[in-house]
């Protein structure tokens, strides 16, 4: 699974893992792929540069890579706490319904939510940014459209390569016209923000637009034969998050959690704007359900929607309530029945790999001989 891209990062596998856990993100790339961090859940930048160091000392050298999430348009002087009195009371008293209804406790006395999405204010994004500039990582990737222009260019001078992901082509022309290296063109089955187009459709199209630069293809991607197909159809490495979610390394991730996981079918996912405000591929709940009834004030834009919800969530999670509590995920999570270490699944991705290509490659012979 060699391509010029993998050529370029020096990675053996052209395998992009992104993953909010750091010890995945670190076995990721020492399994022969690009691990790449999320940051969007750390309020601190601290606690990003003390988890960046430990990866430093994981990796050995090998490259890896981190994801923001920040706006394109930079907005001066608006701090969270003045976001969060945006927020209507309303609103705050349906998310104390709901965790009421389902006998949620209170965190205990002076400990706040630890999963507060600030990440998706431009203040900590940019932490984040200067945080992530200052370690060796080799990529670094945006999750809601390109970067501002000042933080390529910051990146360029550091010699790491700029991704941003895509649902569509005209949002992929914008980013090749903002300098960015590499489009990731994550389709509809796609775990976490997705669109409308599915990825057998999506990766040609977007390759097309914006060649040469590299296309990586995401969403519904979870095996070899998988892989094989997206770099069929013109991407040049696969963008992989929801199949590491039950991998052994992934140590957060609640007992409950990856129960549900393993057992959730591929039709067992939703997308909802009860996370962040924006469609968002998830495992179905009861929380994604309540969001879209009759009963529901609507949805709030993002960032206020993230910011209502963060304390609810690291609720459900700190007490792992099964009813409520669910993921991010894409539709592959019907694929994923079985804990098995980083280095199993890579190992199962190319092996699978290399026989869909031998299928392929025996097809072809045979046509070539009439």
């Amino acid at each position: 699974m060699r391509t010029p891209l993998s050529e370029q990062l020096g990675i053996e596998h052209a395998v992009f893992g992104f993953t909010p856990f750091p010890a995945v993100a670190a076995a990721i790339t020492r399994a022969g792929g690009l691990g790449v961090l999320g940051a969007v859940r750390y309020g601190e930048a601290e606690a990003l540069a003390k988890d960046l160091d430990w990866m430093d000392a994981q990796c050995g050298g090998l490259p890896y890579g981190v994801d923001v999430v920040m706006p394109a348009k930079k907005v001066e002087g608006v701090t969270v706490e003045q976001v969060e009195a945006m927020i209507p009371e309303g609103h705050r008293a349906f998310v104390r319904e709901q965790l009421a209804r389902h006998g949620v406790p209170e965190l205990p006395e002076g400990q706040r939510g630890g999963w507060r999405i600030t990440g998706w204010m431009e203040e900590v994004a940019r932490s984040h940014v200067d945080v992530a500039l200052e370690h060796p990582i080799k990529l670094l990737a945006s999750a809601l459209g390109s970067p501002p222009p000042d933080v390529i260019q910051r990146a360029h001078e550091a010699g790491v390569l700029v991704a941003a992901l895509a649902g569509s082509a005209r949002h992929a022309e914008r980013h090749a016209a903002a300098g960015i290296d590499i489009v990731v063109a994550q389709g509809h089955e796609a775990g976490g923000h997705t669109g409308e187009i599915g990825t057998m459709v999506l990766v040609p199209e977007i390759a097309a637009a914006v060649d040469p630069l590299p296309v990586l293809a995401a969403g519904g991607i979870g095996t070899g034969p998988q892989v094989a197909a997206g770099l069929a159809l013109g991407a040049q490495g696969v963008w992989l998050g929801s199949v590491w979610l039950t991998v052994a390394e992934s140590e957060m991730t609640s007992p409950v959690l990856r129960r549900k996981l393993l057992a959730a079918g591929s039709g067992d996912t939703v997308r909802s704007r009860s996370l962040t405000g924006k469609p968002a591929r998830q495992l179905r709940t009861e929380w994604t359900e309540v969001w879209d009834g009759a009963e529901s004030p609507g949805t709030l834009p993002m960032p206020l929607q993230g910011l209502l919800v963060a304390d609810a969530l690291s609720r459900i999670q700190t007490y792992e309530t099964p009813e409520l509590i669910g993921t991010p995920v894409g539709q592959i999570v019907g694929q994923m029945n079985e804990v098995r270490p980083v280095a199993a699944v890579m190992d199962e991705l190319t092996r699978g790999f290399e026989q869909a290509v031998a299928r392929l490659n025996h097809i072809a012979r045979k046509g070539e001989q009439g």
